[in-house]
């Protein structure tokens, strides 16, 4: 049976892995903000960089893109991203701050 190249990252154990990677970096900032353990600052940052790395673990163990595929794949999953995310944070922000003005003022 022949092997191709993308049997490495399409085995149950890579999506097992990617799962508790995943599962990992959900439950760290949750934690973070139930105990108040770390200052607000330092949470929000600790936050961030989750969820950046959380959505590098989801391109590489369920969407599959690693060094191995074409850049050109590459870089469109990668700008469809950026823009998904500009537009759910940005979004989220543009209506939280725009309900704290009107409810506050």
């Amino acid at each position: 049976m022949e092997k191709s190249h993308h049997t490495d990252t399409h085995t149950h154990r890579a999506y097992l892995t990617g799962f508790v990677l995943a599962l990992i970096l959900t439950v760290i900032p949750f934690a973070l903000v139930w105990t108040g353990a770390l200052p607000v600052l330092t949470t929000l940052v600790v936050i961030a960089v989750a969820a950046v790395v959380q959505m590098l673990v989801h391109m590489y163990y369920f969407l599959h893109l690693n060094l191995k595929t074409t850049p050109r794949e590459n870089l469109l999953a990668l700008a469809f991203a950026i823009v998904l995310i500009f537009i759910l944070v940005g979004g989220t922000l543009w209506i939280m701050f725009d309900l704290h003005y009107r409810m506050m003022g």
